[in-house]
């Protein structure tokens, strides 16, 4: 007889070990109503205001994660770190292991750090990256994922968090390739690493910020450019401060909820079709499926789909 699969509440009381556990189910189960009924209750729960760290490898990301998560450790808050590295083309597995870089007390239960494979998405993001974020924004007060890049393709982590943070390297060029790529539309910070370059760092910023007024964002959010140096904690404090007024904006405008809204939807169709195409997306979209959240009601339609498949 199997084990009856677990609610937050068993998780939240199994420590790390079990979320472990349940972040396993997320790979075996998928699919699954009982994996769907858990996603949509820690949904419907949510509490963490989740952040995403984001661009291009060798710019400082988990560097910079480990200040912010020492930090918000310091202040008695929980964290839990999604970090999404690249694949082995071997294995299949995550290929850096940033768990291998991030200084943390194995016995501190207040953080729980989880390396992720990207696998064949090109978005930055793995495919259970979503389900994961879901469930520890329910059991944490902050969630950080910190993607495997960022690109021309590589824009999910937006569909992930409620902040996106872009990290720049100064003298790289990365802002042009950003405006190139239209990703200047996505961060709502932009962080450029490595301040103690100095006229560079500056040159950086000064380019970030001219970007930046090319690109007409849908809110009135001012993306703020900060620059910082995770290794001697020049502009660490800043960017604290910028993702707290983030969120105090994003709340007190509806901008979250909205965000929150468009993204559940955008879980659902990409999804959908990943799995049946363009035609099986357009097929979902004319039905009306009774489900308590997104999780379920993308399982619903996958269901109906794989019938109408099933028929011929």
């Amino acid at each position: 007889m199997s084990a009856p699969f677990p609610d937050l509440a068993s998780i939240a009381a199994g420590g790390k070990r079990g979320l472990s556990r349940a972040l396993a189910l997320i790979e075996t189960h998928e699919g699954s109503a009982e994996l769907a009924r858990l996603l949509d209750a820690a949904l419907a729960q949510t509490r963490a205001h989740a952040a995403g760290l984001t661009g291009p490898p060798g710019v400082g990301k988990s560097t910079l994660t480990n200040a912010l998560l020492r930090d918000w450790r310091a202040r008695g808050e929980t964290v839990g770190v999604i970090a999404v590295d690249p694949s082995s083309r071997r294995t299949g597995g995550a290929l850096l292991g940033d768990r291998a870089r991030m200084a943390t007390d194995p016995d501190d239960q207040g953080v729980f750090v989880r390396s992720m494979a990207a696998r064949d998405r090109l978005g930055g993001l793995s495919d259970q990256t979503i389900a994961a974020a879901a469930l520890m924004r329910a059991l944490f007060d902050r969630v950080l994922i910190e993607s495997v890049g960022i690109g021309q393709s590589e824009a999910d982590i937006s569909f992930a968090v409620d902040s996106v943070i872009l990290c720049v390297q100064p003298g790289s060029g990365d802002s042009l390739q950003f405006m190139k790529a239209g990703v200047m539309e996505l961060p709502d910070i932009v962080v450029v690493t490595k301040a103690d370059m100095g006229d560079a760092a500056r040159r950086a910023k000064s380019e970030v910020e001219g970007a930046l007024t090319l690109f007409e964002r849908d809110d009135d959010w001012r993306v703020p450019v900060i620059l910082a140096s995770a290794t001697t904690g020049v502009g660490v404090g800043e960017l604290h401060e910028a993702l707290a007024e983030h969120r105090l904006w994003a709340e007190g405008s509806g901008a979250l909820s909205r965000r929150r809204a468009a993204q559940q939807k955008a879980w659902i169709e990409e999804s959908i079709r990943a799995r049946f195409g363009s035609q099986g997306l357009f097929c979902a979209s004319q039905m009306r499926v009774a489900a308590e959240g997104p999780f379920a009601e993308e399982l619903a339609m996958a269901q109906e789909l794989a019938r109408r498949l099933s028929r011929g």
